[in-house]
Order: structure tokens, then sequence, then C-alpha cells
């Protein structure tokens, strides 16, 4: 079942209408989309954004940047394949993690708790808010910010969670006062929380490189190595437990099944002994492609079985991803985070972390407007009521790189002299 063509009807559409532009070049809406999520600023600050390990600490490890092209590289193959609008699937990959905030997943959880009282901080609903928003491109008829104004289709590909916060539910994907645009994005979609083809291909191109590259940055940094779940039966179900708790509803006697076959996987063989020479680079690297390109496979393969060649797009089609092979990716993830994220000296790092974006909001909230950066001055004055001046200093703590952050603290915080224009990357 194929679905309507790509650049046809509703899915093309921008919420705020813009002039048609005749450059010669030809461009589709999509590639326009992609062009504007590559020439962002947010997207530049992704640089110096932490993935896993610190931005900064290491040029070889990856940041939210080089993840971002690689989880759009990984999506838009693997759409491509089933039929998707490849420029559509890029956009999602490129712009998923644009709502991140600094300090990765800490960063995240810091801001939910200290935005609580204007309903919480997620990084998927600040994506949302920074494509349609925050970040400058387009402005609507009465002066406000349509941010990047991306088409429906591109916007809801990004949707990873396409609902807004739930009691119990920690995933969510849209703040309650982006209702109206979360609202026209999902107009034509079918009821319910169903997310669109290309939003679920994005989600597992993100899951594949998180849980391949994020274990590579592992052992090159030598926080991984796979002889103690060779060596100790205690120690494998350990890790299965922390992926069930984290990443997998598989249980702990199917996750360990698949743990003994992944580790006696001869693909993994090169992961023993690695000492950073080429050929060990070499053969790592092989390992990490070799790994992607099974992951993605299964998952077309999955989804042509059930649905037929296609090509499939929107909402023709779900993603088939077998268990197993969500249990082996979910088991990779969890090997990052036990010996990497979870590693000696982690826990105080993660609380300074804490301490810094809690004193920067408070210092915000007490000190704005005048502390705030331009863009987010007037959102502040224009705010009704405190909820909502919260949420202005939120996504401004939310727009900062690792760097800044500390650099804003160490000026407001610590010296607590006055800001003078300080950028926000």
């Amino acid at each position: 079942m194929s679905g309507p063509p790509p650049d046809a009807g509703p899915d093309a559409q921008r919420r705020v209408a813009e002039p048609a532009k005749d450059t010669g070049q030809g461009r589709s809406p999509y590639e326009r989309d992609r062009a504007r999520v590559l020439h962002s600023a947010a997207f530049r600050r992704l640089a110096a954004k932490t993935q896993v390990h610190t931005a900064g600490t290491d040029d070889f490890l990856r940041t939210r940047l080089t993840h971002s092209l690689e989880v759009a590289q990984i999506a838009r193959e693997m759409g491509a394949r089933l039929g998707c609008d490849p420029d559509v699937v890029d956009v999602a990959g490129l712009a998923h993690d644009l709502g991140h905030p600094p300090f990765g997943h800490n960063g995240e959880a810091a801001l939910d708790l200290l935005a609580s009282p204007c309903g919480g901080f997620e990084g998927n609903a600040q994506t949302l808010r920074v494509l349609t928003r925050l970040e400058a491109k387009v402005l609507a008829p009465d002066g406000s910010s349509a941010g990047l104004n991306l088409t429906r289709a591109s916007l809801d590909a990004v949707g990873k969670y396409p609902w807004p916060r739930r009691p119990g539910q920690r995933k969510f994907g849209v703040y309650a006062d982006d209702a109206d645009v979360f609202g026209w994005i999902r107009a034509g979609a079918p009821p319910g929380d169903r997310r669109c083809l290309e939003a679920q291909v994005m989600d597992w191109a993100d899951d594949v490189a998180y849980s391949v590259h994020d274990v590579e940055d592992g052992i090159h940094g030598g926080y991984v190595s796979l002889r103690p779940l060779l060596a100790d039966a205690d120690e494998r179900a350990a890790l299965c437990a922390d992926v069930a708790a984290t990443y997998s509803g598989e249980s702990l006697a199917a996750l360990g099944e698949v743990l003994v076959d992944l580790l006696a996987d001869p693909v993994l063989a090169p992961l023993a002994g690695y000492d950073g020479s080429h050929r060990a680079q070499a053969a790592l690297k092989a390992t990490t492609s070799v790994l992607t390109g099974r992951f993605v496979s299964a998952a077309v393969a999955a989804t042509e079985e059930r649905y037929g060649p296609g090509p499939h797009r929107r909402y023709a089609a779900d993603l088939v991803v077998p268990r197993p092979v969500r249990a082996r990716c979910a088991l990779l993830k969890g090997i990052a985070l036990r010996y990497v994220m979870r590693r000696p000296g982690s826990r105080d790092r993660y609380e300074r972390q804490r301490q810094i974006l809690a004193e920067l909001v408070a210092t915000l909230v007490a000190r704005a407007p005048d502390a705030l950066d331009p863009v987010f001055a007037p959102l502040w004055r224009a705010a009704p009521d405190d909820a909502a001046r919260l949420r202005v200093v939120v996504d401004q703590v939310a727009s900062l790189t690792d760097p800044a952050a500390m650099a804003w603290h160490g000026r407001l915080v610590t010296r607590g002299a006055p800001p003078i224009g300080a950028p926000t990357s």
C-alpha cells in the first residue's frame, strides 16, 4: 500500500503561508526543510552538547551534533529502502535532538524537576518548541515567531512521542501551551497516538546509532570491556536487570538468552584487546558497521514481510522490528549505561551539573528579563503569568551548550556580575 506523492497536499503545507520561491534550484518542500534545520542556530549548538561523554573531553567521541548526523544518515537510507521520502526522514534525524539541554539526559531530568510549575521539561517536547517557536526564521502575520515553519510531514516525522504529558508517563512530545501547533501537525493523522512511519524510522535509527556508537565510544575511551560479561554470570544478570529497568520490556530470562548469543557473535571479537591503533580502530569501525547494517536490514525485511514491498510512507505502514533484534539493541544500550554513564565518579559529576542548572534557573528567574538574551527577554515580558515566565527561563537555559551553561553560571551565580550580551553558544 503506497501513500500520496511525497510533496502533495496537506503533507507539504506550512503553518504560516510563505511566498513561492523561484531560485532555479527546483527543490522540494522537504529539501527546503532539511536546509532550514542544517542552517539553524539550534543545530549548530549541538556540537557542544553532551551525547554520553561530556562534550569537548575527547575529539574522537560523539556529541549531539555528530550523533544527529549519524541518525539522519541511518534514517535516510532505511526510509528510502521502505519508500519514505528520504528528505523527510533525514529532517527527522537531524532535528530530533534540537531540544536537548546542556548535560544530556542528566540535564533533561534536572530541568524537568525545575520546570514542574509550568508543566515539566522533556527533550522531545522542547524540540517541537524549538522548531515551531524558538528558532528564528519565519514570522507569523501577528509578528510572533513561527520557528523554522517546516512542513507538516517533517514536523510529524520529528514527533517520537506525539502526545501531551500524562500521569506516570515519563516521555511526551508537546507542552500544553504548544497544543495549537501540535493539533495542526496532527491534522489528518489517525486517531490516537500512532506515529507516522517516518517518525518510527527515525526512532529506530536513533536507537541503533545510540546503542552501537556509544559502545564504540566507550571501548575507545577505555570504559567498556566485554571481559567481565564473558567471565561472570552475575555480571551478565546485573546488566540484564539494568536493561529491563531502563530500555526493554523483555523478561530477564529472555534478555539473558539474547545476551549469551550476542557475546558469542564473532562480529564482537574485535572489541576485545582494543589498543587504539589504526588496525584496532579499523576493526572496531567494521564491527559498528556490521551491527548497524544488521539492525537496519532486519527492520526493513520484517516491515516488507508484513506490508509488502511498498513504497510505504506516512500512515501506510508501521515499522516492524523483530523482538530479538530490539533486545540486542537494548543490551548494547545497557552496556553504555552500565560502564560509561555509571562509571566511577559519574555521580558527583551529575550532581554538580544538576546544581549548576538549578542555580542558573533560580538566578535567571530572579533577574529576568535583564539577564536573558535579547531573543528571550521580550517573550518573558509578554508572558501572562509566573508559569509562563518560568517556561521562558527554562527555554533560555535549555538553549545553552554545556560550556555556555557553565560560563553563564560562573558569571551570574559565582561572580554575580551583570550579563554583557552573552551568546547562547
